[in-house]
C-alpha cells in the first residue's frame, strides 16, 4: 500500500508532470492492485452514502442574504439560445443530471461503489474544518477508505470536519469521469463577459477543469469568486447556493480581504476558492453569508449585496450554472457529492 500511496502524492501533490507521466502512474497503480490488493466487485445493493430519503423532505430555510431565487429552466436551452440570451447569467437545469452513470448503474451515492472503483491503498487530499477562513483549518492527506469510514459512519471527534474541497478527482479515479456526462455548452468557447474583460479559459487542452466536492451536511465554501464559467452539478444530498453580481466589486459590499502585505499572517493562501487572477483571499469574502447575525459589522453587505443577491438549494441531479466573477458560497445541507465543471 505504502507503493500506492507514493505514487498517489506524485498525483495529488506534483501534478504528474511531463507527457505520459500521469498514464504511467495510473496503470503502476493499478497493476498493484490487481496483484496486490485485489478488492471484491461492486455490490449494487449496497446502502447510500450517509443520507437518507428522509432527509431530503426536510425544508430548508429561505436565506436572509438574498432576496430572490435562482432562475430555473424548464427546458435546457439550444447551444445558440445559451450564447445569445443565457450567458451572462445565472440559472438551475432542475434534474439535468439525472440520467448520468452517477446516479443510476454507478451510483457515488453508495459507499462500496466509491471503494471499487479506487481500488486499495489510494489516498486523499483533505480539508480539516468546515470553513477555510477559520484560523484552525488545515489540510492532510488521508486514505480513501478511511476518508469514506468518516463520512459513512461519523469520526470520533465530532468537532472535527473533513471535506474534500476543488479535487480532481475524476482524475486521480479515472474510472469516475465516465460516470458523468459532461454538457456541450462548457465546449461553446464564450468570449469574455463585460463585467469581467480579464477572463480566461483554463489552462489545459480541454479548456476544462473538472473538480469534486465531498463532505458532510454543514461544511460550507465562503463567498468568494472564480475567474471561469461554472457548470456545478448536484450529485449526492442537496446543497445551499448564494450568488451575487461582480459589480458588488466596486462597492466594497463583500467585505474582501485585504491583499496579504496587509494581513496579520499569510497563512491560508492555497485555500481551495484561490482565484490565480487575484492576489490569495481578495477573492473570498469576510461576511458570512449563511448568517443574519452581521449585520451591525458589515452594513454595506445588507444595503448592497443583499438586494442583489440569489439563493437555492440543489437537490440530486440539478446543474447550476453561473458566469465568471460572481461571488458564490455552497452549504451542504446533506452529505453532499457535487462536481463543477470550470470551462
Amino acid at each position: 500500500m505504502n507503493c500506492i500511496a507514493l505514487l498517489d502524492h506524485a498525483l495529488v501533490i506534483a501534478g504528474a508532470p511531463g507527457q505520459g507521466v500521469q498514464t504511467l502512474i495510473q496503470d503502476l497503480i493499478l497493476r498493484t492492485q490487481v496483484e496486490y490488493l485485489p478488492r471484491e466487485p461492486f455490490n449494487y445493493s449496497s446502502k447510500p452514502l450517509g443520507f437518507s430519503t428522509k432527509s431530503l423532505s426536510i425544508p430548508i430555510p429561505v436565506l436572509a442574504s438574498s432576496s430572490k431565487p435562482i432562475p430555473r429552466l424548464d427546458d435546457a436551452p439550444p447551444l445558440s439560445l445559451f450564447r445569445r440570451e443565457f450567458l451572462n447569467r445565472p440559472f438551475i437545469l432542475p434534474g439535468f443530471a439525472l440520467d448520468w452513470p452517477a446516479m443510476n448503474d454507478h451510483p457515488w451515492h453508495s459507499i462500496d461503489y466509491l471503494r471499487s472503483v479506487a481500488g486499495r491503498g489510494r489516498v486523499v487530499p483533505v480539508e480539516i474544518g468546515n470553513d477555510y477562513r477559520a484560523d484552525d483549518w488545515t489540510q492532510c492527506i488521508m486514505p480513501w477508505d478511511d476518508f469514506l469510514d468518516i463520512l459513512e459512519k461519523g469520526s470520533s471527534h465530532p468537532k472535527i470536519v473533513l471535506y474534500m474541497a476543488q479535487h480532481n478527482l475524476l482524475s486521480q479515479f479515472r474510472a469516475l469521469r465516465e460516470d458523468i456526462i459532461i454538457p456541450d455548452y462548457v465546449f461553446t468557447a464564450p468570449q469574455a463577459p463585460s463585467t469581467y474583460s480579464c477572463y480566461q479559459p483554463p489552462n489545459n487542452e480541454e479548456e476544462l477543469a473538472l473538480n469534486a466536492w465531498l463532505g458532510p451536511a454543514g461544511t460550507v465554501s465562503p463567498a468568494h469568486t472564480d475567474p471561469f464559467f461554472n457548470f456545478y452539478t448536484q450529485v449526492v444530498g442537496r446543497k445551499t447556493v448564494w450568488l451575487a453580481p461582480p459589480t458588488l466589486g466596486t462597492t466594497q459590499a463583500m467585505y474582501p480581504y485585504p491583499p496579504p502585505s496587509k494581513t496579520l499572517n499569510n497563512e491560508n493562501t492555497h485555500n481551495p476558492a484561490t482565484n490565480q487572477l487575484a492576489p490569495p483571499m481578495t477573492n473570498t469574502a469576510r461576511v458570512d453569508v449563511f448568517s443574519d447575525q452581521d449585520k451591525g459589522q458589515f452594513p454595506l453587505f445588507w444595503k448592497h449585496a443583499v438586494p442583489e443577491a440569489l439563493s437555492a438549494t440543489l437537490e440530486p441531479g440539478d446543474v447550476l450554472f453561473f458566469p465568471p466573477g460572481w461571488w458564490h458560497a455552497m452549504r451542504s445541507e446533506d452529505m453532499s457529492f457535487s462536481v463543477s465543471m470550470w470551462f
